[in-house]
């Protein structure tokens, strides 16, 4: 029962883990899965990141440029369009928001 929860709970946390790395500046796909594979809790797999990107660029989050690649394919540059950069803030504020709550009932602090 608890890996089905935390992979679900890893499926509802993806989104803002994404936009969160693309906000502290441009980068490309595969630097993203290797900043979040580093992270305990957030190690997303190509398969994983991958689609997100698509979704998030698809809805206006994302803006891409495509540069040569010293070695392999052209790579895909994301950053964030202003609807991203607000997109993020308002899921961080969210996420601030579920976080801070279940600590306090965690620790009984709430009735």
């Amino acid at each position: 029962m608890g890996d089905r929860w935390e992979t679900q709970l890893r499926k509802g946390v993806v989104e803002l883990a994404v936009l969160a790395t693309i906000a502290r500046g441009e980068t490309y796909g595969y630097r993203i899965v290797e900043q979040l594979q580093r992270l305990e809790g957030l190690e997303f797999t190509e398969s994983t990141v991958y689609p997100v990107l698509t979704r998030l660029a698809r809805d206006g989050f994302l803006a891409i440029r495509a540069e040569a690649s010293p070695a392999g394919p052209t790579r895909r540059y994301y950053r964030l369009t202003a609807e991203g950069e607000r997109h993020c803030r308002a899921l961080a504020q969210s996420w601030r928001t579920v976080s801070q709550t279940l600590s306090k009932l965690l620790e009984g602090a709430l009735s």
